[in-house]
């Protein structure tokens, strides 16, 4: 009871850290269209160039990040998550604090970049880490729903820092109200969080190793320290995705699902001004309605679901709506049919949190920041491919040259490849669980 006690304290911990870094993260989301423009395009209600200037920045950080993400996964699994969440954490203050400080021409550039470089470390690393941080500490049989609360978590987050940002009086103060918070989050992590058992073991073990090895060497028993931890590479992803075919299958519905998804979100808001004249307001309306949907979907329905569906078939449903979300937003004809449109978030936030655990039963308790991070270089990956698709599209059909008369043309294009991963979903079929015990599960009733 004590050690199950201990577990839980560390999780409400864990959530209360993703609650505070991503509440700061999302509340400057609604603002940064209309910042960007302002600095690109001041008066305009459509910018190609700040499209462009948001796909390159979307490229780069899609480069780096496939480098690093599979990095600091492996890394987390030998030095712990809490030392490798920090340092994202710090990194993502960095570039809020220059736009706290003023949003002129020149400063929105140093943002600009200061964004690019740290973006290619913080973005998706914070989510991943604590993924694997619950897969320290929950059973399998319990992730999905352990994940879906996490996700749930976010979306919390997600509406408190739109709301936020719908009332806050200016844009000055978002800007300064997310850099202290992120602070927050930080110094909250390192006081409180617990290091999880699973890499708390590792690092022990392998601390021990070490010692073991350097006095082995200072007698003379050894001649190198080739069984010291190493950095980790590619080929250990790469062994990674070829070592079980539900994981590459999965993988190939993160990459396309990503792909879609960035699709969305790069078109998303150009498409909405340029077309029904949202602001910051608006914008912070819409995502407040996508977030109180996640909310209830992956704090309510995903823990019932998977009572009587397996993650296999959730993932397929939440990317079927998904595909159905997408659509009716490319072909909306009033501010309505996007409203609308948003509460099937519902349904399609399924995908995630069962992703990422049917990704989780394939490794073994020691890889699994290994393996959420392999997963996140991939989606990375798609970071690469989707401005040189999307970037074009938009800002071709949003302009006076479109060959046809169809704005939200590139929305249904990320559709259309949301449609890809949920037909490679159907094929992923669920193994036969060998398990005859459950392990120690904080989240389970006593």
């Amino acid at each position: 009871m004590a050690e199950r006690g201990t577990m839980s304290w560390g999780l409400s911990h864990l959530f209360v850290t993703v609650f505070v870094f991503n509440f700061s993260h999302f509340m400057v989301i609604p603002a940064m269209t209309d910042v960007s423009m302002a600095a690109l395009c001041p008066g305009e209600d459509e910018c190609s160039f700040a499209i462009y200037l948001t796909g390159v920045q979307q490229a780069i950080i899609g480069i780096g990040s496939l480098v690093t993400m599979p990095l600091i996964g492996n890394l987390s699994d030998q030095y712990g998550r809490k030392m490798l969440l920090t340092f994202p954490m710090m990194l993502a203050i960095l570039p809020t604090v220059i736009l706290a400080y003023s949003r002129e021409g020149g400063f929105f550039y140093a943002y600009f970049v200061l964004k690019t470089l740290t973006s290619m470390m913080c973005e998706g690393s914070v989510i991943f880490l604590a993924l694997a941080y619950v897969a320290d500490n929950v059973s399998e049989q319990r992730r999905a729903p352990a994940f879906g609360i996490l996700s749930g978590i976010s979306s919390c987050s997600f509406v408190a820092g739109n709301l936020l940002t719908r009332f806050l009086p200016s844009t000055d103060s978002v800007f300064q109200v997310s850099a202290a918070t992120a602070m927050v989050s930080v110094v909250y992590m390192r006081v409180f969080l617990p290091e999880s058992d699973v890499t708390a073991a590792a690092i022990a073990v392998a601390s021990e190793k070490d010692t073991t090895d350097e006095f082995l060497l200072e007698k003379g028993n050894i001649n190198n320290r080739r069984n010291r931890r190493t950095v980790p590479s590619f080929r250990d992803s790469f062994a990674l995705l070829k070592s079980s075919s539900i994981f590459s299958q999965a993988a190939i519905v993160a990459f396309f699902n990503m792909l879609g998804d960035l699709g969305l979100i790069s078109a998303l808001l150009y498409y909405l001004k340029a077309e029904f004249h949202f602001d910051k307001d608006q914008f912070a309306d819409l995502m407040i309605i996508h977030g109180i949907a996640g909310i209830i979907s992956q704090m309510f329905l995903l823990p019932m679901l998977t009572r009587v569906i397996n993650e296999e078939q959730l993932l397929a449903i939440g990317l079927a709506f998904n595909c159905i979300h997408i659509s009716l937003l490319a072909v909306a004809w009033s501010s309505k049919v996007v409203y609308l449109a948003s509460t099937l978030q519902i349904l399609s936030v399924f995908a995630g949190p069962s992703l990422r655990s049917i990704v989780s039963k394939q490794v073994g308790p020691t890889e699994q920041g290994k393996a959420q991070g392999c997963i996140t270089g991939l989606c990375s990956f798609a970071g690469i491919i989707s401005p040189l698709i999307f970037s074009p599209l938009t800002a071709l059909f949003l302009s006076d040259h479109a060959p046809f008369q169809f704005p939200g043309f590139s929305l249904m294009c990320a559709a259309f490849i949301v449609m890809i991963a949920f037909i490679q979903s159907i094929m992923i079929k669920a193994p036969i669980s060998n398990s005859k015990t459950e392990e120690h599960d904080p989240l389970a009733a006593p």
